[in-house]
C-alpha cells in the first residue's frame, strides 16, 4: 500500500505560521520603535548594526540557512518512511557537530575582531577611534548569540519537520522581547552595550523556550559527533553548496556595510532600518507559506507525488504574488509617511526620516522578487537539490556586489543618497535569482510548472495593484500638508480596500476559496 501523508492543512498551516510571523514582526517593530526613539540613525547604532552582521552572518552560514536547508528533508524522509530512531540519531549528530562549530568559529572572530572590523566589515568606522573600539567590543559581545541560534534553529527544523509550527514561528517575538528588555532596562544605564545584551538575551530565550515542545517529542539525544551515519554525512554533503550560497549572500552584506560606512553618518543605521520594513512584509507573505510548504513538500517528493507538487508550488506561488503585488507598491509610494508615523520621535529626526525612506523606496521594489524567491528556493531543498538554487544565488549576489559599486556611485553622480544604490542593487539582483529559478523549477517538474495558473495570478494582481497606484498617487498629492498618520494609515486603508475590490471584481480561486473557509 503507498504510504499516506500524515500532514494538517497547508493552508491551516501556513495561516498559523502567518499569524505568528504576524505577531513576531510586530514585536520587532515595536523594539525598532524603541531603537529609533533612543539612538535614531546615530553613528553608535551604526556600530551596533555593523557588529550584528557578523554573528548573524556565522549563524547563517552554518545553523540557519545551510543547515536548516539540508536538515529538514533528510529527517523528514526518515520520518515518512516511520524510522524515528534513524532520525534522531541524525538530529543527535547534527546537533553536536554545530555546536563544536559555532563556538570554535564564534571564538575565532572574536581573537579576530579588530581585524574584521578594521578591514573586513566597516573601514569608515576605523577613522573614528571610539567607533572603531565600539564595533569591536559590540562584535564580542554579541557573538554570544551564534551558538544559541544555531541550536534554536535545529530544533525549529526539527519541530517543523514534526508539522509543529506555532511554538517555532513564536520565537522571533520571544526573541524581540530581549532587544525591548535591552532598550528599556539596559540602555539606559549602559547604553548602546545594554541593546547588545538584550540581543544576547533575546537569542537564549529563542532556544530555551523551545525545549518543552522539543522534550514532548520524546527523541532520544545521544553525544556522538555522527561522522560514521550516512545520514549525518547526507546532510553535510547537501550543506556544502548551500553553505557558499549563503556565504555569498552575507558576502553581499558585508559590501553594502562596507560601502555605507564611509557614507554619511546613520547610513547603516537607515539601511538596516528599511531593509527591516521590507522584510517585514516578506515574511508574512511569503515566510510564512514557505515555512508550512517545505515539510509537505520534502514528503511529497519522498513519496514521489509530483502532481501534487506542481499543484502545491502552483498554489503558493498565486497566492504570494497576489499578496507581494500591493505590498511592493504601498510601500513605495507611502514611504516616507509610513516611515515618519512609525519612528520620527526622540533623537529619530527628519533628516532620519528622509534617509530611511529612501532606502525603503529602494527595498520595496525587490519584495515580488524576495516573496517569490522564498517559495522555489525552499521548493528546491525539499527535493534535496541545494546545488542549483545556491548556483543560481551565487550568480545573483555576484551581480549584487558590482550593481552594489555601480549604482552607489551612479546615484552620487546624479545627486541623489548613495545608500538607495545599495538598495536598488539588492532589489534587482533577487528580482533576476526568482526570474532564472522559476525558469529551471518548470523545467524540473514533469509536466513543468501551470504556468497558466501562475500567470493568470500575475495579471490579477497587477491590475489590482496599478488601479490602486493611481489612487495612492492622488491621495499623496492631496495629503501632503496633514500629518504622517493621517497620510500613513489614509494611505494603506485606501490602497486596501481599492486593491481588494479590484481584486474582488476579478474573482480569483484563493480569493473565492477564503470566502467559502469564512462561510463555514
Amino acid at each position: 500500500m503507498k504510504p499516506t501523508l500524515p500532514r494538517p492543512s497547508l493552508f491551516r498551516a501556513a495561516g498559523t505560521v502567518a499569524v505568528a510571523l504576524i505577531i513576531g514582526q510586530l514585536t520587532g517593530l515595536v523594539s525598532r520603535i524603541l531603537v529609533a526613539r533612543a539612538f535614531g540613525t546615530s553613528p553608535d547604532l551604526d556600530a551596533f548594526y555593523a557588529a550584528n552582521r557578523v554573528a548573524e552572518t556565522l549563524f547563517l552560514i552554518v545553523g540557519g540557512g545551510a543547515l536548516g536547508s539540508s536538515f529538514i528533508p533528510t529527517f523528514t524522509a526518515f520520518l515518512v518512511r516511520g524510522d524515528e530512531e534513524s532520525a534522531w540519531k541524525l538530529a543527535s549528530g547534527a546537533a553536536t557537530l554545530l555546536t563544536l562549530a559555532l563556538s570554535l568559529l564564534a571564538a575565532l572572530a572574536a581573537w579576530f575582531a579588530p581585524q574584521i572590523v578594521r578591514y573586513a566589515l566597516a573601514p569608515g568606522l576605523f577613522y573614528n577611534f571610539h567607533l572603531y573600539q565600539l564595533t569591536i567590543q559590540l562584535v564580542r559581545i554579541q557573538l554570544l548569540t551564534a551558538v544559541l541560534f544555531g541550536l534554536g534553529g535545529l530544533t525549529v527544523g526539527i519541530l517543523n519537520a514534526k508539522h509543529i509550527f506555532l511554538t517555532p514561528a513564536l520565537m522571533p517575538a520571544v526573541y524581540q522581547l530581549g532587544w525591548i528588555f535591552g532598550i528599556l532596562i539596559l540602555s539606559p544605564a549602559l547604553g548602546i552595550y545594554g541593546l547588545a545584551w538584550g540581543v544576547v538575551l533575546g537569542a537564549a530565550l529563542y532556544l530555551l523556550l523551545q525545549l518543552p515542545a522539543l522534550m514532548k517529542l520524546r527523541g532520544k539525544y545521544t553525544f556522538s559527533l555522527g561522522l560514521s551515519n550516512p545520514a549525518v554525512r547526507e546532510v553535510m554533503r547537501l550543506m556544502g553548496p548551500r553553505l557558499f550560497g549563503v556565504a555569498i549572500v552575507q558576502l553581499n552584506f558585508w559590501v553594502n556595510i562596507w560601502l555605507a560606512s564611509q557614507m554619511t553618518a546613520g547610513s547603516v543605521s537607515a539601511l538596516t532600518y528599511g531593509f527591516m520594513l521590507m522584510v517585514m512584509a516578506q515574511a508574512v507573505i511569503a515566510q510564512s507559506t514557505a515555512t508550512a510548504a517545505m515539510p509537505t513538500l520534502s514528503a511529497q517528493y519522498a513519496l514521489g507525488q509530483f502532481d501534487e507538487i506542481r499543484q502545491t508550488l502552483a498554489g503558493t506561488l498565486r497566492g504570494v504574488l497576489l499578496l507581494a503585488f500591493p505590498a511592493m507598491l504601498g510601500l513605495m509610494l507611502l514611504s516616507k509617511p509610513v516611515v515618519a508615523m512609525l519612528f520620527q520621535r526622540g533623537s529619530f529626526t527628519a533628516a532620519s526620516t528622509a534617509m530611511v525612506a529612501w532606502a525603503l523606496i529602494w527595498y520595496a521594489s525587490g519584495l515580488l522578487g524576495h516573496a517569490v524567491l522564498e517559495i522555489l528556493a525552499r521548493a528546491f531543498y525539499a527535493f534535496h537539490d541545494t546545488k542549483t538554487p545556491v548556483l543560481v544565488g551565487a550568480g545573483a549576489m555576484t551581480l549584487n556586489v558590482l550593481f552594489s559599486f555601480f549604482f552607489s556611485r551612479l546615484f552620487t553622480q546624479n545627486g541623489w543618497m548613495p545608500l538607495g544604490g545599495l538598495a536598488l542593487a539588492n532589489s534587482l539582483a533577487t528580482l533576476l535569482e526568482a526570474l532564472l529559478l522559476l525558469t529551471l523549477m518548470n523545467r524540473r517538474l514533469p509536466g513543468g510548472l501551470p504556468r497558466s495558473e501562475i500567470f493568470s495570478a500575475f495579471g490579477q494582481a497587477a491590475l489590482a495593484a496599478l488601479v490602486m497606484s493611481l489612487c495612492l498617487l492622488l491621495w499623496n498629492r492631496l495629503s501632503g500638508a496633514f500629518s504622517p498618520w493621517l497620510v500613513g494609515l489614509g494611505g494603506v486603508a485606501l490602497g486596501g480596500m481599492m486593491y481588494a475590490l479590484v481584486l474582488a471584481l476579478q474573482k480569483p480561486p484563493e480569493l473565492q476559496k477564503l470566502v467559502r473557509r469564512f462561510r463555514c
